[in-house]
């Protein structure tokens, strides 16, 4: 951290140690440090793929199987992967993408029951965040695009998170795909039909935001063909 302890006690006057680490004013050093150790570890990592899906997802699940082959084909064609760092889909990621030869990143995080990162991720490129919002910065930050398999709320959170920040303008447009179309029609219809056509909250052309694949090669072509006609460079 570029901050001393010196440092620090003179920003906050006439507090105690323990008093400054007790405040709601110390979180910002916290947060900074982890923003600066992410973005540090990332900044050359070169073109990579964030794949989301569940942790709870077994490796004799099918989509446990299709992860690994996506990551894997797409280390083929040039792309590193970026996880969660967790098991189930996170997992077979990773080992897809060390299977590859890739890049193998993983972005854990810290929870109650202590989600351990899974083996198949380079020793130099596993980041632990205390942070749920620090690291999802760095998941945007750092990715080219997003491949989403099928998972709980948190695998909602990224999707429906970067599409969001693509609609408003936030951050510039890159390939966001749903792998699984029986897991996501149910989602994909309603939002099509109600939130769409009848309640009219969003803009048709934002259904183009995403696309929905059943394969492994399907996921791999929509980033590349996305990359043909774009250049291929970081998202800051």
């Amino acid at each position: 951290m570029a901050y001393s302890e010196e440092k620090i006690k003179k920003a906050f006057k006439h507090k105690t140690w323990n008093e400054i680490k007790a405040s709601d004013s110390w979180q910002i050093f916290k947060i900074l440090a982890e923003f600066v150790e992410g973005f540090e570890k990332m900044a050359s990592i070169g073109p990579c793929v964030s794949l989301f899906g569940s942790a709870r997802t077994k490796p004799d699940n099918p989509y446990y199987k299709l992860a690994e082959e996506i990551a894997f084909k797409l280390t083929q064609s040039g792309y590193g992967v970026i996880t969660g760092g967790g098991p189930g889909i996170m997992e077979a990621a990773n080992k897809g993408a060390q299977r590859g030869n890739g890049i193998s990143v993983g972005l854990n995080i810290e929870l109650p029951f202590e989600q351990s990162s899974n083996p198949y991720i380079d020793a130099d490129k596993l980041i632990t965040f205390r942070h749920f919002f620090v690291r999802k910065v760095v998941f945007q930050k750092y990715a080219q695009g997003f491949i989403v398999l099928p998972g709980g709320f948190g695998t909602f959170d990224e999707f429906f998170e970067s599409a969001t920040l693509i609609q408003t303008g936030k951050i510039g447009r890159f390939p966001i795909v749903l792998v699984g179309t029986e897991f996501w029609k149910g989602l994909v219809g309603w939002i099509e039909k109600v939130v769409q056509e009848e309640e009219k909250n969003i803009s048709p052309g934002d259904m183009d935001l995403f696309k929905v694949v059943e394969t492994a090669d399907e996921a791999v072509a929509v980033i590349n063909e996305f990359y043909s006609k774009y250049l291929l460079s970081p998202n800051f």
